[in-house]
């Protein structure tokens, strides 16, 4: 890794203005005052997080890993879905984009599984079908509420297909192969039911969250390398502490548990910041060099962003318990700032990834 590579910026260049388009409409949805200036729409908020930020990124990391010209295709399309929707232009045009850089994700994704047939392969490309499907519903059907669990279900099961990889390095466990693939079905079968009803009605997939949860927080190589030091370390505690979220925000999204208003948005920023983002967090040391080509030396100043992703996640399930807007809104602040300071911690360890190889010697 001798330089960043340049080609490679401008797909990251739009998911980053996606990632801040999507923090600031989600304060404004927690009701926070903002500058007309930075008040986006902000009924857009998940679509900029997971298809605008996630699905470029994703699509990225997915094109690099084929070695292939084409697949670039995926993170181009959603990056420019996710420009054409905080230029707010026709949502006609965003869905488009967004449906052909979720195909181009689709066919790069069977690119991997016919070089590499394995489970977590599989589970991989079911995650990016999950993504194309729910962008296709929303461009027939001109509605994007329907393709929001699709996107979440996306993100939640590409991290679950990576953590399966590696537990081939543990000894086997007899049947846990089998349980990860019927939780799969069940997330499936659960985020097609919720698109039915509008991501109003979730039991069945909050049970397949919950599920996942459990049989990561049994089954997961993070148990064993907790007990590491350095970057190892640091990436157990994220996925661990991801798990737990995971397990709370799947069982609040089911009708088994009965909170104040802002249950489900609890139980979604549950799932959306205290698993999927602090999976950003944790990976981003190992994940950002490969894609970028630049090193990115370990500091403990990413147990900042990491502590305040916990802060604001524990602040909205406390606001769920109590019906409390202000504890929701003081939640999405300290979430804003969490991801800032992440942004910060890695622009700062870039810069000295690139320092240290433009001075071998210091």
């Amino acid at each position: 890794m001798h330089s960043i590579s340049r080609y490679r910026i401008p797909f990251v260049v739009p998911a980053m203005l996606c990632l801040a388009g999507g923090v600031l409409t989600g304060l404004v949805r927690a009701g926070t005052n903002l500058p007309e200036q930075l008040s986006f729409n902000a009924a857009i908020h998940s679509i900029l997080v997971i298809s605008g930020f996630f699905g470029t990124v994703i699509g990225l990391e997915r094109a690099v890993a084929t070695q292939r010209l084409w697949p670039y295709l995926a993170p181009l399309f959603s990056g420019l879905a996710g420009l054409a929707l905080l230029l707010a232009l026709d949502l006609t045009v965003v869905s488009l984009l967004f449906t052909l850089g979720s195909l181009c994700f689709v066919l790069a994704s069977i690119h991997v599984y016919k070089k590499h047939p394995a489970t977590h392969a599989m589970v991989l490309l079911l995650a990016a079908a999950l993504w194309l499907i729910g962008n296709s519903l929303w461009l027939l059907q001109g509605t994007f509420w329907t393709s929001i669990p699709y996107g979440l279900s996306f993100l939640v099961l590409t991290i679950a297909g990576e953590r399966l990889e590696l537990t081939r390095f543990l000894p086997p466990k007899p049947f846990s192969k089998i349980f990860f693939i019927a939780i799969v079905f069940l997330i499936i079968v659960g985020t097609i039911l919720s698109g039915f009803n509008g991501f109003i009605h979730n039991t069945w997939l909050g049970i397949g969250y919950a599920a996942l949860a459990i049989w990561l927080l049994r089954f997961d190589i993070a148990r064993r390398t907790i007990r590491q030091s350095g970057v190892t370390r640091f990436v157990a505690v994220c996925l661990l502490s991801g798990y737990a979220w995971l397990l709370v925000g799947g069982l609040l999204l089911t009708d088994l548990i009965t909170l104040g208003v802002f249950q489900r948005d609890a139980g979604i920023h549950s799932i959306a910041l205290g698993f999927i983002f602090t999976m950003v967090i944790g990976h981003a040391p190992i994940i950002f060099p490969a894609v970028m080509r630049v090193p990115i030396p370990f500091s403990i100043i990413f147990y900042i962003p990491l502590l305040l992703i916990e802060l604001g996640v524990s602040l909205r399930l406390c606001a769920a318990f109590l019906s409390s807007t202000t504890l929701r809104e003081a939640g999405a602040v300290v979430n804003a700032v969490a991801i800032l300071a992440f942004i910060l911690c890695l622009l700062w360890q870039v810069r000295l990834g690139v320092r240290s190889i433009k001075n071998p010697h210091d």
